[in-house]
């Protein structure tokens, strides 16, 4: 009974570890933190050489106790969900607390189940609305009026509600950006068909540029270049594939819209979707922290960190911004932005007790390369080389925005002698799970639930 004992508390190790992990994936975290906490947490519970295997869909933990007995396998798929950050911020309480030997298995077991089986804490509307308004920051960043900020702010709140009903129809991402493509395009030949008619002066590339952005894939293309760096080669192209698919989709949707242009009456010479001009310095500053707290708002982040995230915002564009010209010199801008964006937010999470993750993400969404991938992927569909060029520049400004921010953390990390135990392994520093000097490890027999 004793070896049907001693498995029964293995798979109860192991399904809290993939539950974990399977939450912190689907959260937006790289393949380097997931698996550094999942075999955190199997090691402090007394597990000390599980097998873990980490890709894009899929999540694998063995566990073998003696040479002569067959592992203990399990398996679990990640299913894609909307980004839950009070989610992650309550796992990461919860493994926390496991590490402190605060809670046993079986009350962690629970306490993810609840965290799995319980709604957002807002209410739908809200991340809608939310939606919104990051569109309108973003128009705000580049320079857009009155009237494309509004604009910018219906088109997210629709492509919002229109994605939210594709999904819960299980279209292809696909399908859902170039529906999303089509609507933003669409909603922006109608205002500028209503701003010539009232005599107002509009620029439709513009407006194209602002609706679209909420479709971009700048994040998941940062996901990718994150789990190349540390080493997650597998995962870093899965993602590096969605995001090149998602952003055709979307290319798809714009074309088809720009196509209702000629029977509208708009011309469509020299309309450029996807074309980058900062406003003046203090737009730019209004506008990035109006985008980025908005963004933390619709991933359902607690509200105590949207301070952290505003401050963690402003000092990273000024960053940004005092570089002699970011247009002309965006990799090392975004390099100089994302070291003090690395060095703040590492400081203040802890504070407002949130995983750095929730405070990094946010503060880097207004900069990062959605609109130059988007410009790139369209050059190249119509057979211009210089698309090549523009996703080169995107993946440029990518590396230094992942790099900064890691750079950013071993700098604003203090030393600790006993803080390094997984680095040998695993490399990088923990943007969330389980943190330096967490990594005390007991003996199996004394393991809860043992």
């Amino acid at each position: 009974m004793a070896g049907v004992s001693d498995a029964r508390e293995t798979f109860k190790i192991l399904d809290l570890a993939l539950r974990v992990g399977e939450i912190l994936l689907s959260s937006g975290a790289g393949a380097a933190d997931v698996t550094a906490t999942m075999l955190g947490l199997t090691r402090h519970l007394g597990l000390p050489n599980a097998d873990i295997d980490v890709t894009f869909t899929l999540l694998r933990m063995s566990y073998q106790a003696d040479p002569e007995e067959p592992p203990v396998l399990l398996t679990r798929n990640v299913a894609q969900r909307d980004i839950d950050y009070d989610d992650l911020t309550r796992v990461q309480g919860l493994v926390n607390d496991v590490m402190r030997d605060r809670v046993d298995v079986s009350e962690a077991r629970r306490r993810v189940a609840w965290i799995n089986s319980t709604d957002h804490y807002l209410p739908a509307w809200s991340s809608v609305v939310g939606s919104g308004v990051v569109g309108a920051g973003i128009a705000l960043l580049l320079d857009g009026d009155a009237l494309v900020t509004s604009v910018a702010f219906l088109a997210g709140v629709a492509i919002t509600v229109l994605m939210r009903t594709l999904n819960r129809q299980q279209w292809p991402m696909f399908y859902q950006q170039a529906a999303g493509g089509f609507l933003a395009t669409a909603l922006a030949l109608a205002a500028a068909v209503v701003a010539e008619r009232a005599g107002l002066g509009v620029d439709v590339s513009l407006v194209v540029t602002a609706n679209i952005v909420m479709l971009l894939s700048g994040i998941g293309f940062m996901g990718a270049i994150q789990d190349a760096l540390s080493g997650f080669y597998l995962t870093a192209g899965a993602r590096i594939i969605e995001a090149m698919l998602a952003t055709a989709g979307l290319i798809a949707g714009v074309s088809a819209g720009l196509a209702l242009a000629p029977g509208l009456g708009i011309s469509t010479v020299g309309l450029r979707p996807g074309s980058i001009e900062l406003a003046a310095p203090p737009l730019v500053l209004v506008g990035a922290v109006v985008a980025a707290c908005a963004f933390a708002f619709t991933s359902y982040a607690p509200l105590r960190a949207l301070p952290a995230i505003a401050m963690s915002t402003v000092a990273g564009h000024l960053g940004y911004l005092a570089v002699l010209d970011p247009r002309d010199a965006r990799p090392w801008a975004a390099a100089v932005a994302a070291v003090i964006i690395g060095l703040l937010s590492y400081a203040v999470a802890g504070r407002v007790r949130v995983p750095p993750l929730v405070v990094v993400v946010p503060a880097l969404v207004p900069m990062l390369p959605g609109l130059t991938i988007f410009r790139g992927l369209s050059y190249m569909s119509d057979g211009d080389t210089l698309g090549i060029l523009q996703l080169s520049a995107a993946a440029a400004t990518t590396i230094a925005l992942a790099a900064g921010v890691i750079l950013g953390e071993y700098v604003a990390q203090p030393v600790r002698r006993n803080a390094r135990r997984l680095e040998d392994r695993l490399a990088g520093p923990r943007m969330v799970g389980v943190m330096h000097g967490h990594l005390a490890r007991r003996t199996r027999g004394t393991s809860a639930g043992a």
